[in-house]
């Protein structure tokens, strides 16, 4: 569960490898996020499933990710063996990406809102959703 858990963390949080889990484990993912069932991740079910994502991550529930708990959040991340230091630089990079109104805090909004720029480019078609084959292109890169 906690492999399936970080390739979700990285899909959502836009790291490269994210769906580096094993078939059934992607697949599981996959469905989990897919909300509507039409097996095309949608930006508005990547969103909602950040919102979760966040929810998870507001360790005191303030509705902000603080320094210390985006710290956190990507300590747990990088304990994972096949986690990579360029994977480490891209989550601080989206972070600060992420931090709209540059108060050293993520708002609810600012984390759930947030398309990270590897699926924006994965969106072949443009149309704010990323279908079973812009997903495994995405997987190949």
């Amino acid at each position: 569960m906690k492999k399936i858990a970080m390739a979700c963390a990285g899909l959502l949080l836009g790291a490269n490898g994210a769906l580096a889990a094993d078939g059934s484990g992607a697949r599981q993912f996959f469905q989990r996020i897919d909300t509507n069932g039409d097996r095309i991740l949608e930006f508005g079910e990547i969103q909602a499933a950040r919102a979760q994502m966040f929810d998870r991550m507001d360790a005191n529930h303030n509705g902000l990710l603080d320094p210390g708990e985006v710290r956190d959040a990507l300590e747990q991340v990088k304990s994972r063996r096949d986690f990579r230091s360029a994977q480490v630089a891209d989550f601080k990079t989206q972070a600060r990406r992420m931090d709209r109104d540059g108060d050293g805090r993520i708002s609810r909004d600012e984390f759930a809102g947030f398309i990270p720029d590897r699926l924006l480019r994965a969106d072949k078609n443009g149309d704010r959703a990323l279908s079973i084959s812009e997903l495994r292109a995405l997987k190949r890169r």
